[in-house]
């Protein structure tokens, strides 16, 4: 199992960081694109549909990603996408996996393009401000991540959520969000002082605009979308009876099992950028 973590993550690595480094945004834009096509297959799968009409959600999750590149939307609407996360993510966690597998299929097959669409756009809009920008945003989930795993396994006793992700707890979540507010303070300090950054990171742009206050908020409160993010694929995959979303990543899962935190932080984001 670790040797296929190992070489899948090589793999990747191979493939990303060269697009990461171009000056120009298209070669990123084909890698952020495929991954946003493949979870759209992924959650056909999840959702009960077989594997050629799990494709074709897939081409619409592209279809659409071509179609809003030549037709941006506007501000309003990614506002309207951050309400969506923060209103709907949090009734569908109310309810549990239950209240999901009620769900006309239909219904829960069209959520997916509406989860996966936004966020490969901002993904892409995001490179488009600057290597900075986008790494700012990416490692505030990470950081996110990887500190509620460590406060979790040091101080975690609470659950957050036992029926959707038993590892959960609320301590790790405080550690997270410990953790991203520390990560925004040396981004600001530290990588944004350097000459060869190439554009302010999303923290410095918020700072800019309404200063430390506001941006701990910000900060803050992507930090617990990126928990809502990984709760509900967790909820979908446990209606689904399922431990991953797919095996496409060997020793990692799924590319939704990768991304998952991703979803709702990403326009959150871009919503936020547009606005500063």
């Amino acid at each position: 199992m670790l040797k296929q973590r190992v070489l899948t993550a090589v793999v990747l690595l191979a493939l990303v960081l060269p697009a990461l480094a171009s000056s120009q945004t298209w070669p990123f834009a084909v890698v952020a694109v495929t991954a946003m096509v493949l979870a759209g297959w992924e959650w056909g799968r999840l959702n009960g549909w077989g594997f050629s009409a799990s494709v074709a959600l897939g081409v619409a999750v592209l279809s659409l990603l071509a179609a809003l590149h030549w037709w941006p939307l506007s501000v309003a609407i990614w506002q309207l996408v951050l309400l969506m996360w923060v209103l709907g993510g949090s009734w569908l966690l109310s309810r549990g996996p239950e209240g999901w597998a009620q769900w006309p299929q239909g219904l829960r097959l069209a959520v997916g393009p509406l989860l996966l669409v936004p966020a490969g756009l901002a993904l892409v809009h995001l490179k488009g401000l600057g290597l900075n920008a986008l790494l700012s945003v990416l490692c505030l989930v990470w950081m996110a991540d990887i500190a509620a795993y460590a406060g979790g396994r040091l101080f975690g006793k609470r659950k957050l959520a036992p029926t959707i992700s038993p590892g959960k707890s609320w301590e790790g979540v405080v550690s997270g969000l410990i953790g991203v507010l520390a990560l925004a303070w040396f981004w600001v300090a530290v990588i944004d002082t350097q000459s060869w950054v190439d554009g302010a990171s999303a923290y410095g742009r918020w700072v800019a605009r309404w200063g430390w206050l506001l941006t701990m908020v910000i900060c803050v409160t992507l930090s617990a979308l990126s928990v809502m993010g990984d709760l509900v694929e967790s909820l979908v995959k446990r209606a689904a009876g399922a431990k991953d979303s797919s095996h496409l990543l060997p020793g990692h899962g799924g590319v939704l099992d990768r991304i998952d935190a991703l979803l709702p932080v990403l326009p959150a984001a871009w919503a936020l950028m547009v606005l500063a």
